[in-house]
């Protein structure tokens, strides 16, 4: 009987959220694991000059999309990565790098030296960061290749964007082996992450069931729980375990006649 119950279960939240297209997501993160990145595409480092980044992937590497102006969650974003790689005992710059692209065309790169300094401060290994930890700009056409071959949805808002918050992992081949959604990362997660893509290895994912759960709140820049698809799908599981238990006893019934 719950080997019954829970096998419906999955099946149908799996169902269901498959159901969902990828399309459907306007905002937040498409995840396509096992994919990789356009490693010609071109991004402007901190010196101003343009680099292809396949140039420079040549270990794990931690893509973090942002723009420097953000109001909202890109700030509380890069804390919680700069925390993260100050916590673990790899070596930021030799084990592994991780790579800010603002996804802003009209940011130039004095706005990524000036937001890099300031958590250069707050960071006990600031001087592995300073090598390991490198912010970019770039051009609308490189940026949205980027954005989209790894699955990140963003609109504009005014003047600001509407986006969510996630690290996306690629191992020194550019294939894309684990997204990190949120803005806090436990720095032993993080060390396992690196040491997984180090070899390749594409790391399991919630994410859309996440996605189905959750829903992205613009204003307040945060994921809530979408009350209404979380009932609608607690009212079915109730009625499919109402009907399983009364073809259960029917069955019993029928058998002991």
């Amino acid at each position: 009987m719950k080997r019954i119950v829970f096998a419906s279960l999955v099946m149908m939240i799996v169902t269901t959220v498959g159901a969902q297209s990828d399309d459907d997501v306007e905002v937040g993160m498409v995840e396509k694991l096992d994919q990789y990145i356009p490693m010609d595409a071109r991004l402007i480092n901190e010196n101003g000059d343009t680099v292809v980044i396949g140039d420079l992937i040549d270990k794990p590497t931690i893509l973090n999309f942002v723009y420097f102006r953000c109001p909202g969650i890109c700030s509380p974003l890069m804390e919680g990565l700069a925390n993260a790689m100050d916590g673990n005992d790899l070596v930021l710059g030799e084990d592994y790098q991780a790579f800010t692209i603002s996804f802003d065309p009209r940011e130039g790169t004095e706005l990524g030296v000036n937001k890099k300094r300031n958590y250069l401060n707050l960071m006990k290994k600031s001087e592995q960061a300073q090598k390991g930890w490198l912010f970019f700009t770039g051009d609308s056409a490189n940026i949205a290749e980027l954005t989209d071959a790894t699955g990140f949805r963003y609109k504009p808002a005014g003047n600001d964007f509407i986006h969510a918050a996630a690290l996306i992992i690629v191992d020194p081949k550019g294939k894309i082996t684990r997204y990190m959604n949120g803005i806090y990362f436990l720095p032993f997660e993080l060390k396992m992450t690196m040491l997984e893509a180090a070899e390749s290895k594409s790391g399991p994912t919630i994410n859309r069931v996440l996605q189905f759960c959750y829903s992205y709140d613009p204003e307040g820049q945060k994921y809530v729980m979408n009350i209404t698809k979380v009932a609608g799908t607690l009212i079915i599981f109730m009625g499919l375990m109402l009907f399983l238990v009364l073809v259960l006893v029917r069955k019993r019934k029928t058998s002991n006649v």
